[in-house]
């Protein structure tokens, strides 16, 4: 079955979209769709996609393409995506899937409506260790779960491995609340929370949050760019079985460029999953280790990619995973844990 593919925003993810969809047998680019012109002529000459359109409405005038590829700002993933799902297209959209829970859920109740295969991105579901240790936790490898404690740690603002916060746009307006960021919690709170929730197989109940925001120039600004947004945030969890955890997240954690971490207790055993250094990892303690708290690496099978995984939804041959109800249950965590930070972290039910 072939697919034609249509990718929404030029921006920089939306070259490792193009090039990881091009690597799939069958699946064929065929147009762009961006407001910036020049952007959008040099994106599709880089991957040799023949049809530019200024608008998502141009491109489903013409209308020769099976599915979406969603690579927007994220302030305009509600509104790009809903015309799309109204077409009958498939699509994939990346995090978060709106900037509030009511845009999500009005979403997913859309793409169920339309009966498309419908996806958003979580990148992090594709480290290995991540499935296994879900695996592993469904079938009770560690019993009944207690506790767990979740990091993502980033640098980038002690460091410019990545690139100059202070000089260069495309980290600036993350910064910035007036440029549509919702900080570090809005922007990897998300993965985060679905890494650590998704693990436990579980719903969270409750959640607690608070959040901070740093001086970072003078002023609190840098030419147009207020840095009002938060840095840092920590949250107190409590899942649908009880257990308790915390989950935080900063860019100033020095000497951690990109890593995600989970420790989880059950009362058999435990499991620590890591994501550092673009290596993943999954340690246990289980059977007798516990006597004397041994830990053990855990083997984990490659997992496709998310790319791979929605053409292979698509054509029947997969589950449609995550798809955008999940993406919903996120974004109404993260809209919680805001309203948590803003009552001087008061417990929420969610």
């Amino acid at each position: 079955m072939s697919i034609r593919l249509l990718i929404l925003g030029t921006g920089g993810m939306a070259n490792n979209h193009a090039e990881g969809f091009a690597k799939i047998p069958g699946v064929e680019l065929v147009g762009g769709v961006d407001t910036r012109p020049e952007n959008l002529t040099v994106f599709c000459e880089k991957h040799s996609i023949p049809k530019g359109f200024a608008s998502v409405a141009e491109a489903l005038d013409w209308g020769g393409f099976d599915a979406v590829t969603n690579v927007t700002p994220d302030a305009v993933h509600f509104a790009t995506t809903m015309p799309v799902l109204a077409a009958g297209k498939h699509v994939l959209c990346e995090k978060p899937l709106a900037t509030s829970a009511s845009d999500a859920r009005a979403m997913a109740e859309a793409a169920a409506r339309a009966g498309v295969v419908n996806m958003v991105n979580l990148t992090y579901r594709n480290v290995p260790a991540l499935q296994q240790a879900a695996r592993m936790v469904a079938e009770e490898a560690i019993g009944t779960v207690r506790h767990f404690e979740a990091s993502y740690l980033q640098s980038w603002l002690t460091q410019p491995a990545w690139g100059d916060w202070q000089t260069e746009a495309q980290w600036l307006w993350r910064l910035s609340s007036a440029h549509g960021s919702k900080g570090v919690l809005g922007d990897v709170g998300i993965h985060i929370l679905d890494f650590a929730t998704f693990i436990a197989g579980q719903s969270a109940q409750t959640i607690a949050c608070q959040l901070a925001t740093f001086d970072k120039a003078p002023g609190g600004r840098i030419g147009e760019y207020s840095l009002d947004a938060n840095d840092s945030a920590v949250m107190q969890v409590r899942l649908a079985g009880g257990a308790l955890g915390v989950v935080h997240t900063t860019r100033f954690a020095t000497g951690h460029l990109n890593d995600l971490r989970l420790r989880i207790y059950g009362d058999l055993g435990g499991l620590e999953v890591g994501f550092e250094g673009a290596v993943s990892r999954l340690r246990a303690c289980l059977g007798d280790n516990r006597l004397t708290g041994a830990w053990e690496d855990v083997t984990c099978p490659d997992v496709p990619t998310v790319y791979e995984r929605f053409v292979a939804a698509i054509r029947g041959e997969g589950p449609m995973e995550p798809d955008f109800a999940r993406g919903a249950v996120l974004q109404s965590l993260l809209d919680h844990a805001e309203e948590s930070a803003a009552q001087g972290g008061m417990s929420l039910s969610v």
